[in-house]
């Protein structure tokens, strides 16, 4: 029961650092969206969960089964997480300066491929985790894997709400603050990469 334990610990722990830049995501999108519905939320953080859990599995897989392709991949890994945080976080300052907040009365919606280039680019480090539960079976990676999901979905519904909470304060200046964000952690990704 101990090793259970532990091993628990471990992909929750795993979950939680493979969340933060899924969260700081999360942040801009509640900033940027204050007036969200709860669906929307869990929408959002469900595509961040969902891509937590299956960059560890497809890591996994390319470790069992193509580990020398995946090695010359990984190099990539940073700078594709870049341009996509930079692509997305660019758009909402252009769009957060050329279109404040007070001018609009509709609520500002996070289009559908956003989103998914959002989870891309904040789980894609995940696929290097591969590597670390390369040893596992595939019910254990699976269950890691799971794990992993369900820490970022928690963490990903909590950035949306804080992000809520200041996108409310912020008014007209919080997409320009969410872009920044995204920006920066496009930065900070690539900076740990290099």
């Amino acid at each position: 029961m101990g090793t259970l334990a532990v091993f628990v610990f471990e992909s929750i722990l795993l979950g939680v650092g493979l969340a933060m830049d899924a969260f700081s995501v999360s942040m801009a999108n509640g900033l940027q969206d204050p007036g969200m519905s709860v669906k929307r939320r869990f929408c959002i953080a469900g595509t961040f969960a969902g891509f937590q859990f299956l960059m560890p599995l497809a890591g996994w897989f390319c470790v069992r089964t193509v580990a020398e392709q995946f090695a010359s991949f990984q190099k990539m890994i940073p700078w594709i997480a870049f341009v996509l945080l930079g692509f997305i976080g660019g758009k909402m300052v252009l769009e957060g300066i050329r279109h404040p907040a007070e001018e609009e009365e509709e609520e500002i919606r996070l289009a559908g491929g956003t989103l998914l280039l959002q989870g891309v680019a904040t789980s894609i480090d995940a696929l290097s985790v591969g590597f670390t539960i390369a040893s596992y079976g595939v019910m254990k990676a699976l269950t890691a894997s799971v794990l992993i999901g369900l820490t970022t979905l928690v963490i990903c519904l909590a950035g949306l709400r804080i992000g809520r909470y200041f996108g409310m304060r912020l008014a007209g200046k919080a997409s320009v603050l969410g872009g920044v964000i995204l920006i920066a952690i496009g930065i900070r990704i690539l900076a740990g990469g290099l």
